[in-house]
């Protein structure tokens, strides 16, 4: 198991189902062949390590996992859901690779494709939702039929663990779907009907307080990449931001922030990093805790989810070029030559090229651009410049490739097995960090009317993005270097603050939306944004017909297909095989989403 510390949480398949040997009796399966093999039961499940392998598994769910399936539709950035389907990203790869997500891209969802990648998806977070609620029945089996076997704190700890994933899983179904059922432990029909979105956001957010009550402030056992009471009570902001509860959240990610237990990097090479030294620091919230090099022989507990995203067959990852940066994006990540401010501030045709911004353009870019986009010449981390072969095909995917789940050469996070083992590593993928915390806060304090604080919060973040920018990458040392270091002949990096408070409450809120799509791009949390503001039909439809100047459906010829993005659109359609599924129950089962 590849591993930050000794005391790193262990999430790997391998480690669910054998630990070692000794957790389930992995080490007689083939040597005894008297007892019945294959299945684990309540009886073999009831102790304590018992108990905590079904939270292990709980927290393996957080990525693909081989007893799901589904691959792709089900990976922990949710890619293709937020970032594919958003103004960052197109499909990427080729035309005839993975056609299920091309009417996803196009907002076909009613597609065959489509459902059978949104079937993917809700399999993978119900299964984390079902092995959370398996957790805490045999819990609480255990501590009723065997007292004193499990201590009363680690009773808390576990169950506390236990409902924050359940939270989790089902704020992912939120996000996606609104209208979805909540399950808890002691449901026997689990043909339930859908909720509300209102109502699944408030047992949410009920499911997290109890979590909050009953966790440790640290990691219990010290064990790194398990959730806290702190990690549970900034989800809960989170989820009061995107139930419109401003006021709760401003409270919740004020006392958050006050406390101190999380941090900005100190450099944003340090938040999407192959090295271990890096991992899981103080902005880590919650990640899942890839592992490579882990005894399971196919890679799969690595960043399998992310897996086709890397640079196609000329570059050193070998395949696949998928989840591919826009042209819309890159023209975004431009800066005033003046102020350092996002171009789009004060330009209204930032939009307008459509050329390859390669090297050889030098412009004002935040330094950001060159964390998140591989672009021709710029050195892509220490792997040495991007070159155009390691694209696929251009007039499909566009001319650049993601970048913030690579890991570095020096950093040894690159899996020895699998597929194409070069794109599986051990780079953590991060589902909630601070700095997407601290910019929830700015949206609550827009809407509180506290424009400072707001403004605070955005200079704060993009004094860290200036810290340090890519440098040539001849060794560790030089990966991430200062601004102004001269060994820098591929770009030219400006990133202001914002020197002037903003004049009302809409431009503050402007300023906070643009630095959430800087800081955050290409993370799965682009497409969700642009819904829970109301402006995903005006923002997605010029981004497709034309916007500031350009429009995609003219660089990526498969977006003249694209669909309308209407009123329909504002939650995925359910998949088909569930709603069939539910029928039966006396809840009468799932109803479809309006419009498909």
């Amino acid at each position: 198991m590849k591993t930050a510390s000794a005391r790193r949480l262990l999430l790997g398949t391998a480690v669910v189902f054998c630990a070692a040997g000794s957790m389930y009796g992995c080490s007689e399966f083939l040597s005894d062949a008297a007892a019945p093999q294959g299945t684990l039961d309540a009886s073999t499940l009831a102790n304590a390590a018992g108990v905590e392998g079904s939270l292990i598994a709980a927290y393996r769910a957080l990525d693909w996992t081989t007893g799901v399936g589904g691959n792709w539709g089900s990976a922990a950035s949710d890619w293709i859901w937020a970032s594919v389907t958003s103004d960052d990203a197109y499909k990427g790869s080729e035309a005839t690779d993975q056609p299920n997500i091309d009417p996803v891209e196009a907002y076909q969802w009613s597609a065959g494709g489509a459902d059978t990648e949104l079937n993917d998806k809700w399999k993978s977070v119900y299964e984390g939702v079902v092995r959370a609620n398996a957790t805490i029945k045999l819990l609480h089996q255990v501590v009723a039929d065997k007292p004193g076997l499990i201590t009363a704190d680690a009773a808390k700890g576990i169950e506390g663990e236990a409902l924050f994933l359940r939270a989790h899983y089902h704020f992912e179904a939120y996000r996606m779907w609104g209208n979805v059922p909540y399950y808890r432990e002691t449901d026997t029909d689990f043909r339930k009907a859908n909720q509300a979105p209102a109502a699944v956001a408030a047992e949410i957010i009920k499911d997290l307080d109890a979590a909050i009550a009953l966790l440790p402030t640290t990691p219990r056992n010290g064990n790194i990449g398990r959730i806290t009471q702190w990690g549970a009570k900034a989800y809960k902001g989170r989820v009061q931001v995107y139930a419109g509860l401003f006021p709760a959240a401003l409270q919740t990610l004020r006392d958050v922030k006050a406390s101190g237990v999380f941090a900005l990097e100190a450099s944003y090479d340090r938040v999407w990093t192959g090295f271990q030294d890096y991992s899981n620091g103080k902005e880590t919230i919650l990640a899942y805790q890839a592992s490579a090099n882990d005894g399971e022989p196919n890679g799969n507990n690595a960043n399998y989810g992310e897996r086709l995203t890397f640079p196609h067959s000329g570059s050193p990852f070998g395949c696949c070029g998928f989840h591919q940066p826009s042209q819309n994006l890159v023209n975004f990540m431009a800066t005033n030559s003046t102020t350092g401010l996002p171009i789009a501030w004060t330009d209204p045709n930032w939009n307008a090229s459509s050329a390859n911004f390669a090297s050889t353009v030098v412009k004002p870019v935040d330094p950001r651009l060159d964390w998140t986009v591989g672009r021709d010449g710029v050195p892509y981390k220490d792997w040495g410049p991007h070159k155009p072969d390691w694209i696929r095909s251009p007039s499909y995917g566009g001319r650049y490739s993601a970048k913030k789940n690579a890991h570095e050469q020096a950093s040894g996070a690159q899996s020895n097995v699998g597929w194409t083992n070069t794109q599986l590593n051990s780079v953590n993928i991060h589902i909630f960090r601070y700095a997407d915390a601290l910019l929830l806060l700015a949206e609550a304090e827009v809407e509180a009317g506290s424009l400072e604080n707001a403004r605070t919060i955005v200079n704060d973040i993009r004094t860290r993005a200036a810290a340090k920018v890519q440098g040539p990458g001849t060794n560790r040392g030089t990966i991430a270097v200062p601004i102004n270091d001269p060994s820098i002949t591929w770009a030219q990096y400006k990133i202001g603050l914002y020197t002037t408070p903003f004049a009302d409450q809409a431009t503050a809120r402007t300023a906070v939306r643009y630095e959430r799509r800087l800081e955050l791009a290409m993370e799965g949390q682009r497409f969700f944004d642009l819904r829970r503001w109301g402006i995903a039909d005006a923002t997605l439809n010029g981004y497709i017909n034309g916007v500031a100047g350009g429009a995609e459906k003219t660089r990526i010829l498969q977006l003249a297909a694209a669909q309308t993005f209407a009123a329909r659109h504002q939650y995925y359609p359910i998949p088909s095989l569930q709603i069939q599924l539910s029928k039966g129950g006396a809840s009468g089962g799932l109803k479809q989403n309006t419009g498909w």
